[in-house]
């Protein structure tokens, strides 16, 4: 993408809350040092400890004070278990007195619970951006959300970040021929319209309606034809979706299908699903760790690691973020 590329910089310089400090927490360590190895600033120690009676303690190896302080950890599964182990690593480097603290989620548990879209329904996504708050976090790091009011939710800066130019890139990279880009539904035609005008490449959008708790996919809008098709989604959750998108697309004549997500998921069956499936290949970003048995062979993980390494220095040093994404 524009710009992130692992130039050598001192990434030791100072910034106004002193010296970077990163810590993470167990839910994605390989994308932690991934991070870590971009900026050249090493990981804190710390402990996390798990009692038989579930309760969480950790314990820092040295100390945060003064210090710029950028918390990595996803809420992926097991959620709750991250979810708490985010918020009390937050505390602890709050009762030690960080200068600052970031809280780095590169994905957002219970984003789709955004609004009070049933009657006697909780907005959990409002719940978890206050207790992150509460718990002490100065700032927020995230990518793509599943809708963007959540960052309203916070009273804190919230930077949410887009894999899509990563994505856009291995695209390019790929030459494909005759592609079409597709909106697996209209909510999400804005963010695939700006990701088919930068392939330069025409616009579908399935078409579904939500009966209750599921949705029923009707057609497609657009001509896919003999064209490489690309469904561009911000998750991959169970795949029940992007199945029958593949299934529309295939009737409505779609040759080769290729399913882009920045958030990798694949809560069961999804595997299953996409093993059963003609899509040819799917492409998605390291935000969440995909386990060795769920790596399908057609499953291409793209690293966010520079991408978020670029954008903590930038924070540390004072420096716009959006700029990065203009260059």
């Amino acid at each position: 993408m524009r710009g992130v590329v692992g130039n050598p910089r001192d990434h030791s310089e100072e910034g106004m809350y002193g010296r970077i400090k990163l810590f993470s927490g167990t839910a994605n360590p390989t994308l932690a040092r991934e991070i870590s190895d971009y900026l050249d600033v090493p990981l804190g120690g710390r402990d996390i400890i798990t009692f038989p009676n579930d309760n969480i303690l950790t314990r820092l190896h040295e100390s945060a004070r003064g210090q710029d302080v950028f918390l990595i950890q996803p809420t992926c599964r097991p959620v709750n278990d991250n979810i708490m182990e985010l918020l009390i690593m937050i505390d602890t480097l709050r009762r030690d007195s960080a200068g600052r603290i970031t809280a780095v989620v590169p994905y957002y548990a219970y984003g789709r619970t955004d609004k009070k879209d049933q009657p006697r329904v909780p907005i959990t996504a409002r719940l978890v951006a206050d207790m992150i708050t509460v718990a002490g976090a100065d700032r927020v790091l995230t990518l793509d959300l599943h809708a963007g009011q959540i960052q309203g939710f916070f009273t804190i800066p919230v930077d949410e970040l887009t894999a899509r130019y990563i994505i856009r890139d291995y695209l390019l990279q790929k030459d494909l021929q005759d592609m079409i880009l597709v909106a697996p539904d209209v909510g999400a035609s804005k963010m695939v319209r700006n990701m088919a005008q930068e392939l330069d490449a025409p616009l579908a959008i399935i078409e579904k309606r939500r009966i209750g708790m599921d949705t029923q996919v009707l057609s497609v809008i657009g001509d896919v034809d003999g064209k490489n098709a690309i469904i561009y989604d911000d998750e991959i959750d169970t795949a029940t979706t992007l199945i029958d998108a593949v299934r529309v697309l295939k009737e409505g004549g779609a040759q080769d299908i290729y399913a882009c997500a920045t958030h990798p998921v694949f809560s069961d069956p999804a595997i299953e699903r996409i093993k059963d499936s003609p899509i040819k290949e799917v492409v998605v970003t390291n935000t969440i760790p995909v386990p060795p048995e769920k790596m399908l062979p057609n499953i291409t993980p793209l690293s966010v690691g520079p991408l978020i390494g670029e954008v903590i220095r930038r924070i540390h040093l004072g420096l716009s973020v959006g700029e990065l994404f203009n260059e």
